[in-house]
């Protein structure tokens, strides 16, 4: 395992589409109780259930803190691997590295995290464990990284196509407590050279009371290269109701990497959910931590799904949209087995089952 200085584009590196085969997948152990409820036994509970899923097509390994050891071993199948890694927090896909491939090797990129802002606007403190999560994801695969020391991101921010394409938000990227000495063209360099895309499509916000200050995962994913889902509601009331038509004119008015007018799919979104009192009173108050209040909204969303090898593993919630949703991926994935989780107790804690899982591409 090696630390590289080269930089991936030059290196002939680039990001593959998520739906491209893995070598296996990442998770990390919910703990905090100033932001999971009752001691995040709730939310281990469907941690468990999705790792379970994912290793029925792919294998899994969740890292864990070292007095969550025993707790996570004991709930996880066998065939799950489970090792001690310190952690603030539980979204990997924010925290862990970022995989770039080429022919014939896998490398890792290792963004700085800090807490969704840092201490201008970030959402909890501290974040140092956090901050080594994807150094040390590269260690225990053997996988050689290149570290950006100065350089705000999180693997949620971002969505590829594979063929040379991401979609990013003004929102998340030029937010003021991530990059704000890097000008928009000064991170697109940064991105270009680092992802080894070639065009980079931004809109300007993401969902609204996204945690992760404009994610896009919540709001956009491709399907295919040249073909995209974007969340949706007819509802003039709903929350995100000029967001999704703002995205739409933004995408239909551009074309991909290769030239492509992309095809955009509709995906409903589930009604607008609160935090009940009962699940706002299981959530220790912390002077660090945003706190969890009685109807605040989630952000809630069917793309933040996760595709194993041959599958797709989609949030439910007891929404009417469940149903629509599920016929919808069937439609555009027909190849993929569809698994649907009940996924409250995940976006009560500020994400989703996307946001949870890392994959590890695979050279075939």
């Amino acid at each position: 395992m090696a630390v590289l200085s080269s930089v991936p584009r030059c290196d002939g590196f680039s990001i593959p589409a998520e739906s491209d085969w893995h070598a296996g997948s990442w998770m990390l152990w919910p703990h905090r109780p100033d932001n999971w409820r009752l001691g995040a036994k709730p939310a281990q509970k469907v941690v468990a259930q999705i790792a379970q899923a994912i290793s029925r097509f792919e294998p899994v390994t969740v890292c864990v803190n070292a007095d969550q050891y025993e707790n996570a071993r004991n709930q996880l199948c066998p065939e799950i691997r489970v090792i001690e890694m310190s952690s603030n927090e539980a979204f990997l896909r924010d925290s862990g590295p970022t995989f770039v491939v080429s022919a014939s090797e896998v490398r890792g990129i290792s963004w700085t995290f800090n807490g969704y802002g840092g201490l201008v606007e970030g959402l909890y403190f501290p974040w140092d464990a956090d901050s080594l999560v994807a150094e040390k994801v590269c260690e225990v695969a053997r996988i050689d990284y290149y570290p950006l020391r100065e350089f705000v991101m999180e693997g949620c921010a971002f969505r590829a196509d594979g063929e040379g394409t991401i979609v990013v938000t003004e929102e998340c990227l030029l937010s003021e407590g991530r990059n704000p000495h890097l000008t928009r063209e000064q991170m697109e360099s940064t991105l270009k050279e680092y992802l080894g895309v070639q065009k980079i499509i931004w809109l300007r916000r993401g969902l609204h009371m996204d945690e992760g200050k404009g994610h896009i995962d919540n709001l956009f994913c491709f399907v295919r290269p040249g073909e995209a889902l974007l969340s949706w509601t007819d509802d003039p009331g709903h929350p995100q109701y000029q967001i999704v038509r703002e995205a739409l004119e933004t995408l239909s008015a551009v074309t991909d990497a290769c030239g492509r007018t992309l095809r955009i799919h509709r995906m409903p979104l589930p009604r607008p959910l609160v935090i009940t009192s009962e699940e706002s009173e299981g959530v220790d108050r912390c002077q660090n931590t945003i706190p969890r209040l009685a109807g605040d909204m989630l952000v809630a969303s069917y793309l933040n799904f996760y595709m194993p090898n041959g599958s797709l593993i989609y949030p439910e919630f007891g929404d009417e949209n469940d149903a629509r949703a599920k016929e919808i991926f069937a439609k555009l994935f027909p190849r993929r087995r569809l698994i649907g989780i009940h996924a409250r107790e995940i976006f009560l804690g500020g994400g989703g089952i996307h946001s949870m899982v890392l994959q590890q591409p695979a050279i075939l």
